[in-house]
């Protein structure tokens, strides 16, 4: 039981990682985005959806590689531990 509860921690740790980069840059471009419309006065709602859809497909791009690899690090090391998961 104690390994099930740490391989979920591992994993809820590598969702928070791997999520990190687009989410903390969607932050950003839509903090900019709406100080630019609050001192422009302009409200319109394409324009705080479309740079950000830019740059969370650019960070995919540019970091989905090292997503990835975690993903699959992350995948070796569940399937290495499996028969010591089920007793064995």
């Amino acid at each position: 039981m104690q390994q099930i509860t740490y391989i979920t921690q591992e994993a809820l740790f590598l969702v928070l990682i791997a999520s990190g980069p687009p989410v903390v840059m969607s932050l950003v471009v839509g903090f900019m985005v709406s100080v630019f419309q609050a001192t422009t006065q302009i409200q319109e709602q394409t324009l705080s959806f479309a740079p950000k859809v830019v740059v969370v497909f650019g960070v995919l791009g540019l970091s989905g590689a090292w997503i990835g690899s975690q993903l699959v690090r992350f995948t070796f090391h569940i399937y290495d531990r499996f028969p010591q998961l089920i007793g064995r």
